[in-house]
């Protein structure tokens, strides 16, 4: 698709990869919605890049359906989903409560879900839509301390895998990125600082190839992609 011609919604986008991406996408002349549940936050960021902010917590059916009807209703159209919005959460199994698996869930793989099924009824109504999810390499192969949210990524794999095989045939395409680290404050928020580096990942990367991926010829698509820094500390 031309970038120029994306009306897109970032979920998450006030911070971090998300953020990264909404501005890209910007910068490119899409029209662009980021949502948050920061409403300050999001404002803010939304001014720096002139993007339209909606605070939504995407774990409610009732703000996520809101949500893409203000984007449609704004931009008067509607075609590109980043599936962004998600955290960590890291404890061994047996320190893994049952409380923070559903609040990890609610956000990374019902969240996500909620936001692609009210994309895909507009996309579907149109015959014409794009569906990028923002999953991790940490949804490959788990790791000690992962339950919670490598399972949340295999979660995601497995829609994404699951809404292409209904799409396609829609000309909606969906699409998977899976970043391996890259320097935000997601570890922070989980309770694990990490030092940062010039050598790591940033969200510029990421962002680059989610543009990638969407500026192909409609003709064809990238169904996933995995971003590995190449040489980290």
């Amino acid at each position: 698709m031309q970038i120029d011609y994306a009306k897109a919604l970032v979920t998450g986008g006030s911070s971090g990869i998300g953020l990264e991406i909404a501005r890209q996408l910007r910068l490119r002349g899409a029209d662009v919605a980021i949502c948050g549940r920061d409403g300050s936050k999001l404002q803010r960021m939304a001014d720096l890049m002139g993007a339209l902010p909606i605070v939504a917590d995407v774990s409610r059916e009732d703000e996520v359906v809101q949500m893409v009807a203000t984007v449609i209703e704004r931009f008067g159209d509607y075609n590109v989903l980043i599936n962004n919005a998600g955290f960590g959460s890291f404890a061994p199994l047996m320190e893994t409560s049952l409380e923070e698996m559903q609040r990890v869930y609610a956000t990374n793989v019902f969240g996500a879900m909620l936001c692609a099924r009210e994309s895909a009824r507009y996309f579907i109504r149109q015959s014409y839509g794009n569906i990028v999810n923002v999953a991790s390499t940490s949804g490959q192969r788990g790791s000690a301390g992962g339950t919670a949210y490598s399972s949340s990524k295999f979660a995601l794999s497995g829609m994404t895998e699951c809404w292409r095989g209904e799409l396609r045939r829609h000309n909606i395409r969906v699409m998977q990125i899976n970043p391996s680290e890259v320097q935000t404050n997601f570890f922070s928020v989980a309770g694990h600082e990490r030092p940062l580096s010039d050598r790591k990942l940033r969200p510029l990367e990421i962002a680059h190839a989610v543009l990638a991926m969407l500026e192909m010829d409609d003709r064809g698509f990238v169904p996933e992609i995995s971003v590995w820094a190449t040489n980290p500390d």
